[in-house]
């Protein structure tokens, strides 16, 4: 099979007719043979209802429906496990991400060899409230991530199906799917312009919360994939620094009072009544706890089930 289509959607009933409609007609120009999974993630409206007649209709179309709401991370990991094609393209249900960009994508990832390539929509038809914190996320993520994107969130990506059955994909960590990948061994991770489409149905599902939620994701990831395995490198060095720091303080105020007291010289105030004393002890103290925390993970990272997995390209044995 040539391309999975994955699309997650939530109360998105005025719009799938005309999607499914739509991709099939790209569908059959391109002469692609191509699954269409839609993975209801607890809809209260018809949804559901509409995927069973579209199925009836159309022997491309799959679903799965979630009992309640999850998110999108939930959607996209379960459908990238069912996803069967060589090409797996996600985009979203309400009909802002065209399907008239997949013959392109599709084409990226098998003659130009990518593993991953993020859409960026770049005119898009948003207030600007949702705009300008979108820019300053993208910008942090560059920055940290040093994968060269200018829109991580954009719904329309495609892959090439072993990077999908290789990530995981939870909480709210859809946005920052591109990180995955390069976290996991995929570095060939392009862009391509992609038109977004003024909302034609519906309303958007998502709030403002999001944009705190993105950045605590954010950095979760980088620290989960940078030391994921090795967490005594973080809390270790942190806490090692720290006690070291409090140890030479407090080394420094006892040997300022031993030469007063060696030269006979009055000392103004004991080492308990000075501010440094207590700056020392907090060093001293929360080094301690960081290496302890440092330890204490290490040791549950070497018992995880999952300590010795190792991604795999090619063998010759």
């Amino acid at each position: 099979m040539d391309i999975s289509i994955v699309v997650p959607l939530y109360n998105e009933e005025e719009s799938l007719p005309e999607l499914t409609d739509w991709i099939a007609k790209v569908m059959t120009q391109h002469h692609f043979t191509y699954e269409l999974l839609y993975v209801d993630d607890g809809s209260t409206d018809n949804s559901w209802a509409i995927i069973e007649d579209l199925r009836r209709e159309n022997d491309h179309v799959k679903g799965i429906k979630f009992r309640r709401n999850y998110g999108k991370s939930a959607a996209l990991n379960v459908a990238f496990d069912a996803a069967q094609g060589d090409v797996v393209i996600t985009m979203d249900a309400d009909l802002q991400d065209s399907p008239d960009e997949i013959p392109e994508l599709y084409r990226k990832i098998k003659e130009e060899k990518y593993d991953l390539v993020s859409g960026w929509k770049k005119k898009r038809y948003d207030p600007i409230t949702k705009t300008i914190p979108t820019k300053l996320f993208n910008a942090a993520t560059r920055k940290m991530s040093g994968i060269q994107l200018n829109d991580f969130n954009c719904g329309l990506k495609a892959y090439r199906n072993d990077v999908v059955k290789t990530i995981e994909v939870y909480g709210e960590m859809h946005r920052y799917i591109p990180v995955i990948a390069k976290w996991a061994g995929f570095k060939n991770i392009g862009e391509q312009v992609v038109e977004h489409r003024a909302r034609k149905y519906g309303v958007t599902k998502f709030g403002m919360s999001r944009f705190i939620n993105g950045f605590l994701d954010l950095l979760s990831i980088f620290f989960v994939g940078k030391f994921g395995k090795r967490p005594m490198h973080f809390f270790g060095s942190m806490g090692v620094l720290s006690f070291l720091l409090g140890t030479l303080i407090a080394l420094y105020m006892i040997g300022v009072k031993l030469y007063h007291i060696a030269a006979n010289t009055p000392y103004k105030r004991e080492i308990t009544d000075q501010p440094m004393f207590y700056i020392a002890l907090v060093a001293i103290i929360l080094g301690s706890q960081l290496f302890l925390t440092g330890f204490v993970a290490e040791l549950v990272t070497r018992n995880a089930p999952e300590r010795n997995q190792y991604l795999i390209e090619k063998e010759i044995l």
